[in-house]
């Protein structure tokens, strides 16, 4: 099949809609309305005992607000909201969590926008666009629409990059620079991206730069920004690739911090220095490292790695015993939160639906626009980033408690 061959796809018309698409949309109406319906019964009982002097709950059902359409990934819902009334005059007011008083569109469209955008679709196209993927009905959503989200969005982006971090402390950063296939003004551009644990274990975005190249400058930058808001105390440990612009900008910024080179970009840049048949077996040899119950069994799987292909593939050892020490130093740490700092996957697994799939886009995104995208993305993809296992060690780790092979020091000496 030629590759370069262009299918075009064909919404259907009024008379050809997708059955399907038609019962589905019918069942999400119908689960909201109960879900709903459920979600004021139970805010009316919980006022069941606001009543007057002769027994009569004064906090009831008083019908519905008008019928308003929101926007899914299934096409447009009409939904009607319960009201409710309190006749006792203290103010008590029936708020669905669900289906807030303004909600338009779900947050599922508010993804789609931005990623269509770096996608590089052009505002005037979004409707068309939209409307390939939503269903013939996309109303609200034209090019003026879309710019006015725009530009709320890069309100939000400017609120953001100025808030205060005074008495913020993170106990982990996981630290990238991420690369778009969408042109952006300068080719060499990327964005550096900081993600936090906090002393709960909550993950957020704690930086988002974009910088030329990954340069020591550019990260730099970026650390001295976090710490003019108030974050004076760096990370107790830092995950990170082996990039060096990163590493020199730490030493010189939070000079405390521990360094933790991620084991998945470590195990991509050996396995390149092989041969593809030997790959697979190494590739377990190496999983046999970081994945040992303690140190010592890290360093016998350690030297055997390097022992096996230090004749033939000289490279391939180098590449890893230089960073021996920075590979190991989760070891340090409590045993449950290894999971979450030997590699940067909170930044590779969000990243993976913010990246782009694309060589070429009909416009040239400027930075202003791509930084306003990438930051709603991401916040959209925080709103799943899961808890750090084991958070309660994290306090323990901030007063700089001793782990051994993942267990505390105490409890070995016991």
């Amino acid at each position: 099949m030629d590759e370069n061959r262009v299918i075009a796809l064909e919404m259907p018309g009024e008379g050809e809609r997708d059955a399907l698409t038609e019962v589905l949309r019918q069942g999400a109406w119908r689960m909201l309305a109960q879900t709903v319906e459920a979600e004021v019964e139970a805010f009316v009982a919980a006022h069941e005992h606001i009543r007057d002097g002769e027994g009569r709950r004064l906090v009831i059902r008083n019908g519905y607000l008008p019928e308003r359409t929101i926007q899914t990934g299934i096409g447009d819902i009409a939904v009607k909201a319960p009201r409710v009334r309190d006749r006792s005059g203290s103010g008590i007011r029936f708020t669905s969590a669900i289906l807030p008083p303004y909600l338009r569109r779900t947050k599922s469209i508010e993804e789609l926008i931005p990623w269509l955008y770096l996608k590089g679709i052009s505002t005037g196209d979004f409707r068309e666009a939209l409307a390939a993927l939503l269903g013939p009905e996309a109303p609200g959503l034209s090019a003026a629409t879309v710019c006015r989200l725009k530009e709320v969005w890069k309100g939000e982006l400017e609120t953001w990059r100025r808030r205060d971090l005074t008495g913020k402390r993170y106990v982990y950063f996981w630290v990238d620079g991420v690369y778009f296939q969408a042109r952006l003004e300068h080719a060499k551009q990327c964005f550096l991206v900081i993600i936090g644990a906090d002393e709960a274990g909550n993950k957020e975005l704690v930086g988002l730069w974009d910088g030329f190249r990954e340069s020591e400058q550019s990260w730099i930058e970026l650390l001295l920004d976090l710490k003019s808001r108030g974050l004076e105390m760096g990370p107790k440990l830092a995950t990170g690739d082996g990039a060096l612009g990163f590493w020199k900008a730490l030493r010189k910024v939070y000079g405390e911090t521990r360094q933790q080179r991620c084991w998945v970009h470590k195990t991509a840049n050996v396995l390149n220095k092989l041969p593809k048949s030997l790959q697979q077996q190494a590739k377990q040899r190496l999983h046999e490292i970081w994945m040992a119950e303690g140190r010592d069994e890290a360093g016998k799987a350690f030297d055997l790695f390097i022992d096996s292909y230090q004749a033939k593939y000289p490279k391939a050892a180098e590449c890893l015993a230089k960073d021996r020490d920075a590979l190991l130093a989760f070891y340090d740490f409590p045993a449950e939160h290894w999971l979450h700092i030997r590699t940067t996957n909170p930044i590779e697994s969000t990243f993976a639906t913010v990246r782009l799939r694309t060589a070429k886009t009909r416009g040239c995104l400027s930075r202003e626009t791509a930084s306003t995208m990438v930051f709603k993305l991401t916040l959209c993809a925080q709103l799943k980033w899961r808890r750090l296992n084991g958070s309660h060690w994290l306090a323990e780790v901030i007063e700089g408690v001793k782990f051994e092979d993942g267990i505390k020091a105490e409890k070995i000496a016991a």
